[in-house]
């Protein structure tokens, strides 16, 4: 029988260390203009911990609070939502673990991307604050398509970011006491 995983103290506070996350790898991202995002490792560890629903959550709320200082992170709280649904329904199914973590990472990677470039094109014209904007604006400069440009530098750097994210997470959830992070699981 799966245990049901409830709205406590202990799932806010690990939202809101995902959140912290979030936020912090963000800034970082935006302060040296890096060409991944950073923006979703607490998303992608409360995935794997907590499943889609929280992971949804505390995306959204870490672009809201990046936004203070990023004005185009509130855009892409969509992305976020993205990443929080299926990298929580990839971690159930066991895809973010060992040799299957590429493929699980390549399931949710390409949604993303879709919607990402889809709103940097859009809204911003190829134009945003992150550092892969210097990458579309060469790639719309020699000729390519902008939406083409778009998609092909947000399916490079979002697989990037995410299996970045991925491994971060997976080396913090393997130093942390096995019990504390089974006691996340169902049973």
């Amino acid at each position: 029988m799966e245990k049901k995983k409830e709205f406590n103290t202990k799932t806010l506070t690990l939202m809101a260390f995902g959140i912290a996350l979030n936020i912090i790898g963000a800034f970082i991202a935006l302060t040296f203009r890096l060409p991944i995002y950073m923006d979703s490792i607490g998303t992608i560890m409360v995935a794997i911990l907590l499943g889609p629903k929280y992971a949804v959550m505390t995306g959204v709320c870490g672009s809201l609070i990046s936004g203070t200082f990023d004005v185009y992170s509130l855009y892409y709280a969509p992305v976020q939502i993205s990443t929080g649904l299926i990298a929580g329904i990839v971690a159930e199914r066991g895809l973010l673990k060992g040799m299957k973590t590429p493929l699980g990472v390549l399931l949710f990677a390409i949604p993303t991307s879709i919607v990402s470039a889809i709103i940097t094109v859009v809204l911003f014209d190829g134009i945003t604050s992150s550092g892969s904007s210097y990458i579309l604006q060469f790639l719309s400069g020699i000729g390519m398509n902008k939406v083409m440009a778009a998609f092909l530098v947000q399916i490079v750097t979002d697989y990037a970011d995410k299996f970045t994210a991925v491994a971060l997470v997976s080396l913090g959830l393997n130093a942390m006491p096995k019990k504390f992070v089974a006691s996340f699981s169902k049973r």
